[in-house]
């Protein structure tokens, strides 16, 4: 029976999780890996931050600094070798044995967000119906269905501004 693919979480040094992120993902490349390692993720929100100047700007910030989550299906190889990771001081669990996350903690992190059919289109006029521009409303700028994310302009703060949202974000105004 194939084995299952689950979320694990790794602990990374201050300030290395996006190197942690691109290490990896050259490791699965050079070393065959795509079958065992299927996603490595940081997760991001977006906030709006006002600058010493007062004009507000919408930036990505790390929701859980100094962790990367990863999908995998889990193996003593794969231990060493992403423990073995410049950056990684080691996965989440007791005495840094790997513990999958349960159900739960995947659907709370919003780790699998996969939206199969969007009811929008460039042009369109959509609502952000999560994050911190619930309740904005915007034109479709992009749409990207690789990475599940799309481009929209909102207005906010008196200026048209273009953000990147997740289409699990989105609901189609009519």
């Amino acid at each position: 029976m194939a084995e299952v693919a689950k979320w694990y979480v790794i602990h990374t040094n201050t300030g290395y999780e996006a190197m942690v992120k691109n290490t990896l993902e050259k490791l699965i490349e050079n070393s065959n890996l795509q079958e065992q390692i299927l996603e490595i993720k940081i997760p991001m929100e977006q906030t709006i931050e006002e600058k010493a100047n007062g004009k507000k700007k919408v930036v990505l910030r790390k929701i859980l600094p100094c962790y990367v989550f990863i999908k995998l299906v889990y193996s003593n190889e794969l231990w060493y070798l992403i423990t073995n990771t410049r950056g990684v001081t080691g996965f989440v669990g007791p005495q840094g044995k790997a513990v999958a996350l349960t159900e739960e903690e995947v659907k709370r992190m919003r780790l699998d967000t996969w939206v199969d059919e969007v009811d929008f289109v460039k042009g369109d006029s959509v609502q952000i119906v999560s994050g911190p521009l619930d309740g904005f409303i915007g034109t479709v700028l992009d749409l990207n269905d690789v990475s599940q994310k799309a481009k929209v302009k909102v207005a906010m703060f008196d200026t048209e501004t273009e953000v990147e949202v997740e289409y699990v974000q989105l609901k189609k105004v009519n």
